[in-house]
């Protein structure tokens, strides 16, 4: 599996070779691409931070960044890290929009900050209206996107393909990579109750006409019993359904964490954050076989051999 890195400066491209491995990594929320290379001394190469970078894998484009950080150790190789363009989604800013979908949202902020905009899948809900103040762009496109899978159950993974921001259904992301035994020999499994589980659910709305403040909860009996209570409470919007959002949240946070954790699987650059992989694993305690959300994969070419380690998780992985 051959790599190939291209770096432009000015109106110049160089094409080094890395030292050892090359490696890409992606999350699936709030998160740039990072990609990580070391070089040997060149007096050649004249390089520096917002260079461009390209990352080929055999002919295939996987990584389109800009350098941010260069390091050198004492026999002059220096470590080039980079990040794709949703890097500069750690802007802060204040938005106050109305009437929008998440769609329109990135395309409000990319617009804005002379982003690069490739596929964006139209999410369909209407934001009715929010007033971010002094928040990461991230965060304010993760918060139209998490109040659109509240109120449709549709998720969408939002990502940089490869130099243009792209949108995409979940549903649209599966993949027909198989993890088994076979490609996952070296994994960690981990049942949790301990983050993002709750049986109760508290949800509070500010009622400008009697001057209170409106109270919804929903709560799972059967699983307080057994785990204690575990208590979400948040503020809602005007205009919104407090009890049905409290329903909605019980439903998806009241169940353990299961995740996965799979080391030197089998390389394949289709691979990303976000991507539905099937799994088929026996497990302490479970049959897995089901498709996984991959929350973060790290892919590694060293010396031709291309491997990654992958976080997964996801609902499909309750049994």
């Amino acid at each position: 599996m051959d790599v190939h890195l291209y770096i432009q400066n000015g109106q110049t491209v160089y094409e080094p070779v890395a030292l050892d491995s090359v490696t890409w990594e992606t999350k699936r929320k709030g998160e740039a691409g990072k990609c990580s290379f070391t070089l040997l001394p060149d007096s050649r190469l004249k390089i520096e931070e917002g260079n461009a970078i390209r990352v080929d894998v055999g002919s295939q484009p996987v990584f389109f960044g800009f350098i941010f950080e260069r390091s050198w150790n004492s026999n002059g190789q220096v470590k080039v890290t980079a990040y794709d363009q949703l890097r500069y989604l750690k802007n802060k800013d204040s938005y106050n929009y109305e009437a929008k979908t998440a769609t329109e949202v990135i395309r409000m902020i990319a617009g804005d900050f002379l982003l690069n905009v490739g596929e964006l899948e139209d999410t369909g809900y209407v934001i009715e209206s929010r007033n971010m103040k002094d928040k990461t762009l991230f965060d304010i496109i993760l918060d139209a996107l998490d109040l659109t899978m509240i109120y449709t159950g549709n998720m969408f993974v939002f990502y940089d393909d490869v130099g243009k921001l792209a949108l995409k259904n979940i549903t649209n992301m599966k993949l027909g990579i198989t993890v088994n035994d076979q490609t996952a020999q070296d994994y960690d499994f981990k049942i949790s109750i301990d983050q993002n589980t709750y049986n109760q659910i508290k949800l509070y709305q500010d009622n400008e006409h009697t001057k209170k403040r409106d109270v919804f909860m929903t709560k799972h009996t059967e699983n307080i019993n057994k785990w204690g209570i575990l208590q979400f409470n948040e503020s809602v919007d005007k205009g919104v359904s407090g009890q049905e959002v409290a329903e909605r949240y019980l439903a998806m946070y009241n169940q353990p964490i299961r995740s996965l954790s799979v080391k030197n699987a089998f390389g394949d650059i289709r691979v990303r954050a976000g991507c539905l992989l099937p799994v088929f694993l026996d497990v302490r305690e479970m049959q897995l076989q089901n498709y996984l959300l991959i929350e973060a994969v790290t892919h590694k070419i060293d010396q031709g051999i291309h491997t990654m380690d992958l976080t997964l998780k996801g609902a499909g992985i309750n049994a």
